[in-house]
């Protein structure tokens, strides 16, 4: 079998959110992973069972699903194509063809930039690879939670993520039950403003949102996939869908860079901020959560689309 492209990436004690959450806090730093976030995992996977006799692949993406398609392309020497949304940071784009891949901006939106990829698979014969829906995804990015199986010494209390279109959701929820954590809840954020998964929940069916408003670029499909909505309707799993707020993401963003040195980007700062804004302790006073939690599990996703530039960017237009 061909080796992963994948790191097993290191699992780190957060001393200031322990203290914060008042119960050991481990980070799953996904954030150095060789593309910079999770993606890397299920697409890895998947090109390795669909591309390769490929001619080229095409993703669509509005960032980390495009690096960890253009890395593993590079690797495997096939051409790659990714579709990004005109919302997509120059910095990405530039890092895009950094990694030797061709990109082309469609749309304002990913689901703008997905449809221009099938496009493309079609007429130019080349492999898509989707970003998050898609059962090889979900089976590579469940390497996430055997790693910390094999590592943490007794089973979490609680995992906590950020979701977009729900494949690392997906791949989590299948990693607990390859592993028999299936008691183990997950704590699924969002921003406002890019909260497909939530409307579905709450709608009890999937919603297309009709924009993305949120400055989380990477979490902006505006549907979920359909699998993620089946996990939360069927039981199986625990799974607590929780919003917050654009400024809440960003300073969580910036708290994580001064407490643990590590900048990640608007996207992972929605999971991160469920620590830092006392989200964890609403939902044990909810009794939706127990209380107390066992150590708690932050995916700590990552991002290759953020720089301090970035950052002062987003600063500046989010307190105008």
């Amino acid at each position: 079998m061909a080796r992963p492209f994948h790191l097993n990436t290191p699992l780190l004690e957060s001393v200031s959110m322990t203290q914060r959450v008042g119960t050991p806090v481990f980070l799953k730093m996904e954030n150095s992973q060789p593309s910079g976030s999770f993606k890397i995992r299920g697409i890895g996977h998947l090109c390795q069972q669909l591309a390769t006799d490929s001619k080229g692949v095409v993703c669509s993406s509005g960032g980390n699903a495009g690096m960890a398609a253009a890395y593993v392309a590079r690797k495997m020497c096939v051409p790659a194509t990714i579709v990004v949304p005109s919302s997509t940071p120059q910095l990405v784009v530039q890092r895009l063809r950094d990694q030797g891949a061709t990109v082309n901006i469609t749309g304002k939106v990913w689901d703008d930039a997905n449809t221009e990829a099938l496009r493309l698979a079609e007429t130019e014969g080349l492999t898509y690879v989707p970003p998050f829906d898609h059962p090889l995804l979900w089976q590579g990015h469940s390497s996430v939670i055997s790693e910390v199986a094999a590592s943490l010494e007794e089973k979490p209390g609680a995992v906590l993520l950020s979701v977009g279109g729900g494949g690392l959701l997906c791949g989590v929820i299948q990693g607990l039950k390859d592993v028999g954590w299936t008691d183990v809840p997950v704590i699924a954020m969002e921003t406002v403003g890019a909260d497909c998964f939530n409307a579905a929940v709450k709608a009890g069916r999937l919603v297309t949102l009709d924009d993305i408003t949120s400055e989380a670029k990477c979490l902006g499909a505006k549907t979920v996939c359909r699998k993620a909505f089946e996990f939360s309707q069927s039981g199986e799993i625990s799974i607590i869908s929780a919003l917050v707020t654009d400024q809440q993401a960003l300073s969580a963003v910036e708290t994580f860079l001064d407490e643990e040195r590590v900048l990640v980007e608007m996207a992972c700062g929605a999971a991160l901020a469920a620590v830092y804004s006392g989200l964890v302790h609403r939902l044990q006073d909810e009794g939706r959560l127990p209380a107390p939690l066992g150590p708690l599990l932050v995916i700590v996703c990552g991002g290759s689309s953020v720089d301090m530039e970035q950052l002062s960017h987003l600063k500046h237009k989010l307190h105008t």
